[in-house]
């Protein structure tokens, strides 16, 4: 029988206090895990849709197999899941900067079944993914200026919600296309954001890549029983001719 509350851990971080918790919810009888930074929410696994959402779309637009990709935000861990997933990934890094959310993947903590260390295929780095994506070594610190199929995102609210302002120069045309060094050709970009589409933000990632979208993933919110939208950005580098 769970108990209706516990917290789990809890870490003072370089940005502001965080903390695991697991709640019974009552009215559908389940558990939930949440990740709270300061006042704010993070994460919940009630939530997962969109997450998962990400991993998914950004890799239906890739060819070939033993494709390379880059997980930006562990959280969850939901969307790392959902990439390995797909037997076409030979590898995964996710790189995650709070030490905290990486202990507590190592630890069991979270509900994610099954754990990304049990898949060969993944390596969990602890540093700043904003600092990595505008240097020119790039997300293997083994290998310097490793290029990737696809680098997916999952750690601001939106382009212009910010959890730290060290990552705010990322989402300008001059840092989206720092990142875009760092993949291959064809290469697919891929972002969360809980809201529903910037249409200036579609725009500068068109002025970046070849290609640029912005979908909407829409579920249901259980607690409200309503319908809410989020959205994945999506931009692809160009083949060469």
């Amino acid at each position: 029988m769970s108990t209706l509350f516990k917290e789990i851990d809890y870490r003072d971080t370089p940005i502001g206090p965080i903390s695991l918790r697991r709640r019974r919810l009552m009215q559908l009888d389940i558990d939930v895990f949440e990740i709270i930074l300061g006042d704010e929410h993070l994460m919940s696994s009630l939530f997962t849709a969109s997450e998962i959402a990400l991993s998914k779309l950004g890799l239906a637009d890739l060819k070939g197999e033993n494709l390379d990709i880059v997980v930006g935000g562990l959280g969850l861990g939901y969307t790392a899941g959902a990439v390995l997933e797909d037997d076409r990934v030979g590898s995964l890094i996710v790189v995650e900067m709070l030490e905290a959310v990486v202990d507590w993947h190592a630890a069991g903590y979270l509900p994610l079944d099954p754990p990304l260390s049990d898949d060969p295929r993944c390596r969990i780095i602890t540093d700043d993914f904003f600092a990595r994506a505008q240097s020119s070594d790039g997300f293997d610190p083994n290998m310097p200026g490793r290029k990737f199929d696809a680098i997916l995102i999952d750690i601001d609210h939106t382009p212009d919600w910010l959890l730290d302002a060290r990552s705010g120069s990322f989402y300008s045309e001059d840092g989206l296309r720092r990142l875009s060094a760092h993949l291959k050709e064809g290469g697919v970009m891929g972002l969360w954001s809980d809201a529903r589409e910037d249409a200036a933000f579609t725009q500068r990632l068109g002025n970046v890549f070849s290609k640029a979208r912005a979908e909407p993933v829409t579920f249901n919110n259980p607690l409200q029983n309503k319908p809410f939208v989020q959205t994945v950005y999506l931009a692809q580098n160009k083949f060469k001719s």
